[in-house]
């Protein structure tokens, strides 16, 4: 099964790398294909440009072989819907399983996602969680909730044997770490040390990225 991570990755962090290591080993991923978005739907454009955060991310996984970079977001026109994302992968990979990965925040808004029913019927989702942290059903519209009442699965185990449509809400380790603080450090001269890799921050001070 491979795991499908996008983000705009501007820059890409260890909020990012880590959890996506917690999933990869619970469900025992083949590998997880991180898509840095080419043109956010539902924010303002990041202020690197593709190039720049296609190469913070290669950095940023270059030692983790099952960490793999996918730029098709950032070579196709247009806003990058994950739908079409999607559709692509499954076109690519159609001999094997995929499933979509994303963090709580996000599947709480889910339903305002471009044909997001169309996702959840055709590719196993993966919520990214804090452990012990509750779920927060009352953000979902009547549609969601229903489709995680029907399709929830508490076992990774029967997630990964299963078809879509399933949900499987997995607890990863939650860094309190964004891009919004970090280029905040870079724009005021402050070390953004330990909260991304070294190699990236070395990329960032290097094209003085966030100054």
């Amino acid at each position: 099964m491979i795991g499908i991570y996008g983000g705009t990755f501007d820059p890409v962090h260890f909020g990012h790398l880590r959890p996506a290591l917690d999933v990869l080993q619970v469900l025992q991923l083949d590998q997880i294909r991180f898509i840095p978005c080419g043109l956010p739907p539902h924010r303002q454009p990041p202020l690197a440009a593709a190039k720049q955060r296609a190469q913070m991310l290669q950095l940023a996984i270059a030692n983790q072989p099952q960490f793999v970079f996918d730029d098709r977001e950032l070579t196709r026109s247009g806003k990058s819907y994950m739908v079409d994302t999607l559709h692509s992968l499954q076109q690519e990979f159609a001999a094997t399983d995929l499933c979509l990965i994303v963090g709580i925040d996000a599947f709480n808004e889910f339903d305002s996602w471009k044909d997001w029913q169309s996702i959840v019927n055709t590719t196993r989702l993966v919520v990214a969680h804090r452990p012990n942290y509750p779920v927060h059903e009352q953000c979902w519209k009547p549609a969601l909730s229903d489709y995680v009442e029907r399709h929830r699965h508490t076992d990774a185990t029967q997630f990964r044997a299963g078809t879509a449509p399933a949900v499987f809400f997995c607890p990863v380790t939650q860094l309190e770490i964004s891009s919004t603080r970090i280029r905040e450090l870079c724009s005021t001269g402050l070390d953004a040390a330990y909260l991304l890799p070294a190699s990236v921050i070395d990329y960032i001070r290097q094209h003085k990225l966030y100054s």
